[in-house]
């Protein structure tokens, strides 16, 4: 955004700025017009065609008048609202809407006008998107427009954003009207424009047409230097131009002096200069008409300079203005090995052989260790990709184009950092129904980011991230070591149908070795282990594993040998991979001193398919895979359930106490106690009356006006880990209510809680927490857990990110450890139905608000026939914008 524009208006919502990609793969910036737009808006008309004009203002307008273009670029945000979309310094979008009746009205006109250069490239679409959720968040329930008939372009943007439409034809113009709320069909619109969109960036960058590469050295080696002889060797099937600017041939490349001296375009520019000289370069390449920048050089916030990370912010700054796309800066590379592409733009020394892992990584470093591995192991790959210091694309990015790739058969990640969690677990989850995605993730904290990732704090427990990943259905494992144990078994065999493993041995040590592995994993042994004798021969082999393959019983088996007195032990890994090979059930194996093995282990199936059945050092390292890769089956057989929708939640009356609440305080604060059971309420939420007391004789009467019996508590934080009891209940007389308050004061005294309420006497249950947290980070975080030991002490605690569906509030309610205590296990069961319909009445308030900075209800006594939620506290606060809102836009 301009200096000019932010200086136009103190109430200049820089919150609606967005940098977004459209259809195909380029950036445009979005953000509200300003009065300093009036030149670029003369610009943009008299650039337009007069079709377009007309369509857009049912006349010829040949240029706009100084008046209008006023008006057009003066707006107050509230009643009227304009965007503009931005290549450059070039408008190529306009999309505004006008309320029809004054600030509080639900109904607004809106209109729009694409560049003719970008129609076609989903410019409408994003406008309409973010004008949709602008207004929502306004006020405003439903947009209205007049089209002309013949501006079919425009009635699709409409229709096909999902929206239902409603259509009106009268005196040559088609008015059309619908409800901006979303709904699940738009919803799932908006996500797969997004999808594709970033999809197509990808492919722009992993399939390029033409290569340019700036930095390479007349003089020596250098980094450039490596990436070219890398393209070279690689066989890359494009264009390569090398810049130079005094230098007229280099390593038999006949060299240009600049950008703009290349013929053609250029779709990734490789920049290995200097960090200094880069953000010169950079500027080039948006006039050379560059689609795609390649950053390997390093010097930039990865230093912990501030000079490092003023040029890193500029880096993006530059590239977004002019339409590209990033990686790096100090990316290690990237490689895409089919043969119609061959492209090795990295500083490897090798370029991997060609397979169907898709790898991303993030530092360089990492990116050797990566390569290399999957090079010992034999692993063939189809793409990878080092983000270093990842200011633009990540592995969300990537992830996105996997899910479409065909060649790609499962993906590996090593993530130091994620800077959108939220939107990772919703690609991620897209791309796990599909095919395994396995991550490589240390915990998150403070001191795991590495320098140069612009990465929010989070103040969530470590747990949230790991119960994100499960949810996600990503089979997250400890290393690089682990991450290809998984591959190897993934992209090989087929993923097992259940837990039950059969295990085939030539000895019986190392028969109780792999059960005991086995049973340690959670896997079911329900065959063996069965030991051959050390004189089999290779036929007593074959027929152990076809009797243990033909087993119904099995689903995995488990072939571990050591080296056989009469057969070779290369013939027995040949008949181990013929054998498996015919059946549809994975099969690992482990060939302990037998050299030349995994070679064998190589087959063809019934059907003509090459078929490897992976081999490990020892069991122990399989047989973790296997449980991996069988958690991964269990999930894809899961019911996914449906998207969260409890009768009685006024989402408008919700979203109207939010916006009073922080009109009348813009840094927000605590609701008062009849606030937050107003504000529950209106979520279908019942919360039972507390009424405060600071005397035995405020409680007398207060108890008087709930009614007998009662309890008297103390609500004071002080007291939660240090008082075994802070409540007296079943209190059924004025006298019984005075000796409990005067005890308790008497009792809590010493730790300073003099916060006491009195409450009518609730169903005997087991007390639980429910609570809700919005993270810098993660955006809201929900959880369930008992409450008492449970949750102070042990923090046995289940953690949840929405948005979510019926199945993952089942799943959320039943991961605490103490579940047991709920289930009937130990006594009568509590209503498990009234639990997941509160955590999810929670969950869409949070996932719709990101206002309530913190809700949490506790106690909730359940018993066998519902349940009371006895406390409530809300917190509501400014909330920094969510990184996966409900419109498009790059982090």
């Amino acid at each position: 955004m301009s200096d000019e524009v932010e200086s136009a208006s103190a109430d200049y919502p820089r919150e609606w700025e967005a940098d977004v990609v459209l259809r195909d793969g380029s950036v445009a910036h979005v953000r509200p017009i300003g009065p300093d737009d009036a030149e670029r808006l003369h610009r943009f008309h008299a650039a337009q065609s007069e079709e377009s004009i007309y369509l857009r203002f049912f006349a010829p307008i040949k240029r706009l008048s100084d008046r209008d273009v006023t008006r057009f670029t003066h707006v107050d945000h509230v009643e009227r609202v304009a965007l503009v979309g931005l290549v450059g310094d070039d408008i190529i979008g306009i999309g505004r809407y006008d309320r029809l009746g004054g600030p509080d009205a639900p109904s607004a006109e809106v209109a729009f006008n694409i560049a003719d250069s970008f129609q076609g490239r989903g410019v409408g679409s994003v406008m309409l998107e973010h004008l949709a959720a602008i207004g929502a968040e306004n006020g405003v329930a439903e947009f209205v427009a007049d089209v002309l008939p013949q501006n079919r372009k425009m009635i699709q943007v409409f229709t096909e954003a999902g929206y239902d439409v409603k259509r009106n034809f009268d005196d040559g113009v088609i008015s059309v009207r619908f409800e901006i709320e979303p709904n699940e069909k738009s919803q799932a619109v908006r996500l797969a424009r997004e999808q594709r969109s970033e999809s197509q960036s990808v492919r722009a960058l992993l399939n390029p047409s033409s290569v340019a590469v700036i930095g390479v050295s007349s003089k020596g080696p250098s980094v450039g230097g490596r990436v070219l002889a890398n393209l070279r060797e690689g066989g890359f099937t494009g264009r390569v131009d090398v810049v130079h600017p005094s230098v007229e041939e280099i390593d038999g490349y006949r060299t240009v002096r600049s950008l703009g001296d290349i013929e053609g375009r250029v779709d990734l520019a490789i920049i290995a200069v200097p960090a200094a000289q880069v953000l010169d370069v950079v500027r080039e390449c948006g006039p050379a008409g560059v689609k795609a920048l390649l950053v390997v050089s390093s010097g930039f916030a990865e230093t912990g300079s501030a000079e490092g990370a003023e040029r890193q912010a500029e880096l993006l700054s530059l590239a977004r203005s002019q339409g590209m796309r990033v990686v790096g800066p100090s990316s290690f590379g990237l490689i895409n090995t089919r043969a119609d592409t061959r492209l090795n733009a990295s500083i490897a020394y090798e370029m991997p052989p060609a397979g169907h892992l898709g790898l991303f990584a993030q530092s360089g470093a990492l990116g050797i260790a990566v390569l290399a591995s999957a090079g010992r192991r034999g692993l063939g790959l189809s793409d990878f990709a080092s983000a270093g210091n990842r200011i633009d694309v990540s592995g969300n990015d990537l992830m996105q184009y996997w899910i479409d790739d065909d060649e790609t058969h499962a993906v590996g990640l090593y993530l130091e950092s994620v800077g959108n969690p939220r939107k990772f677990t919703r690609i991620a989850r897209q791309l796990a129904l599909r095919k395994p995605v396995i991550v490589v993730k240390p915990e998150v904290s403070a001191f795991g980011v590495p320098p140069g990732h612009r990465v929010r704090e989070t103040r969530t427990s470590p747990a949230a991230f790991r119960e994100m990943l499960r949810q996600s259905g990503v089979i997250r494992v400890g290393n690089v070591h682990q991450l290809f144990d998984v591959a190897q078994l993934v992209i090989n065999q087929p993923l097992p149908k259940g837990r039950r493993v059969a295990v085939v041995t030539n000895s019986d040590a190392l028969g109780a070795l792999c059960g005991d592995a086995a049973l340690s994993w959670k896997l079911e042994v329900t065959r063996g282990p069965v030991a051959l004798a050390p004189d089999a021969d290779v036929e007593s082999f074959r027929d152990a594993l076809v009797a243990a393959f033909e087993d119904e019983s099995v689903d995995t088996v488990i072939a571990s040998f050591i080296p056989p007195l009469i057969s070779g032990g290369t013939e027995v890994a040949r008949a181990v991979a013929e054998v498996s090979a015919c059946y549809d059930k994975p099969c690992i194996t482990t060939f302990l001193g037998i050299h030349g093995a995994s070679e064998a282990l190589t087959a063809t199936s019934p059907d003509g398919e090459r078929v490897v059945t992976p081999s490990y050092p020892m069991p122990e390292d399989g047989i973790r895979a296997l449980a991996a890769v069988t958690n991964y089956a269990g999930w894809l057989q899961r019911d996914r359930g449906e998207p969260l929708a409890p009768e009685g939640i006024d989402r408008k009356g919700v979203r109207a106490m939010v916006r009073r609440v922080m009109t009348e305080q813009p840094e927000g604060r605590d609701l008062t106690g009849d606030e937050v059971a107003e504000f529950l309420g209106l979520a279908g939420i019942s919360v039972w009356q507390s009424i405060p007391v600071r005397t035995s004789k405020e409680a007398v009467a207060a108890a008087e006006k709930l009614g007998f019996p009662v309890v008297v508590k103390s609500i004071a934080p002080e007291v939660r880990h240090q008082v075994a009891s802070s409540l007296r209940a079943d209190l059924r007389s004025p006298l019984a209510v005075v000796e409990a308050f005067e005890a308790l004061e008497e009792r809590l005294t010493q730790f300073g809680a003099d916060q006491f309420v009195v409450q009518s006497m609730a169903t005997p249950g087991i007390g639980c927490v429910v609570t809700s947290s919005e993270d810098p980070l993660f955006g809201p975080v929900v959880t369930f857990s008992v409450s008492g030991p449970p949750t102070d002490l042990l923090d046995d605690v289940g953690y949840r990110i929405p948005p979510l569906t019926t199945s993952d509030v089942s799943d959320l309610v039943s991961s605490i450890k103490a579940w047991p205590l709920l289930d009937g296990s130990h006594g009568t069961a509590a209503d498990r139905a009234a639990i997941e319909d509160l955590v999810s009445r929670v969950a869409i308030l949070a996932d719709e608000n990101p206002e309530i900075a913190h809700l949490e209800l506790n106690p909730v006594s359940t018993n066998p026939t519902g349940l009371d939620v006895l406390g409530a506290r809300i917190t509501l606060a400014l909330h920094s914008l969510r990184q996966d809102s409900g419109r498009r836009a790059m982090t």
